[in-house]
């Protein structure tokens, strides 16, 4: 079972439905019992950082969510899922992350003739030594996904766990790796074609794939 933490953050349906393509067994929850006992986890979401932390904290699922990514259970974090994986956050002042993943969440800067949020289609390109991971296989080198964020990822050790970017006024790590904890900037279930490849790849990493499910 893949399970889509619901706290309340993101347009569930929509993942639930991308998911349900390459995978056999996705259900949405914010029950505490089924998060500890899914093969793998799918936290999407936009919104406040701090508010998602806090919602979190009050369904009691921050500590099975740790449990799970420190089984080395698969995990996928989109959008804020992905930033509240790190250590903390600018936005609003300061706010306190999961700590999964060492580094901080910041703001872009302004760059001239750059909007923020960044919001659209913008392309990845891959880290050259990690090019070949199963997470990728099937997606091509300059793949369009879709964004919508105002903030990004600066984790302590990139070079550890980055697999590719994305350039918006400043380069940033748009999905990364470490284990089977997965993460990504950009919002898979909206990137048609290779974001469903993405999806299908980690739904077989984590072992529940569906048959013929190959977008």
């Amino acid at each position: 079972m893949i399970a889509i933490v619901d706290y309340g953050r993101g347009n569930l349906g929509s993942v639930r439905k991308a998911l349900a393509r390459v995978a056999a067994d996705v259900v949405i929850t914010d029950d505490r019992r089924t998060v500890e006992r899914a093969r793998a986890l799918v936290v999407p979401g936009d919104g406040a950082f701090a508010d998602a932390m806090q919602t979190l904290d009050r369904l009691g699922l921050t500590g099975p969510i740790r449990a799970h990514v420190e089984a080395g259970r698969p995990y996928l974090g989109i959008c804020l899922g992905y930033q509240v994986l790190f250590t903390e956050s600018e936005e609003f002042g300061h706010a306190k992350g999961l700590d999964l993943l060492p580094g901080v969440v910041r703001r872009f800067p302004p760059v001239p003739g750059l909007k923020v949020p960044h919001m659209g289609w913008n392309r990845l390109w891959f880290e050259a030594d990690r090019a070949r991971l199963p997470i990728l296989a099937g997606v091509p080198e300059g793949a369009h996904v879709y964004f919508v964020h105002s903030y990004y990822p600066e984790p302590r050790d990139l070079d550890g766990c980055a697999v590719a970017h994305c350039d918006y006024g400043v380069r940033f790590p748009a999905l990364l790796a470490r284990g089977t904890l997965y993460g990504t900037q950009f919002h898979p279930e909206k990137s048609q074609r290779w974001g469903l490849r993405l999806l299908e790849n980690f739904a077989r990493l984590a072992g529940a794939s569906s048959p013929g499910g190959r977008p």
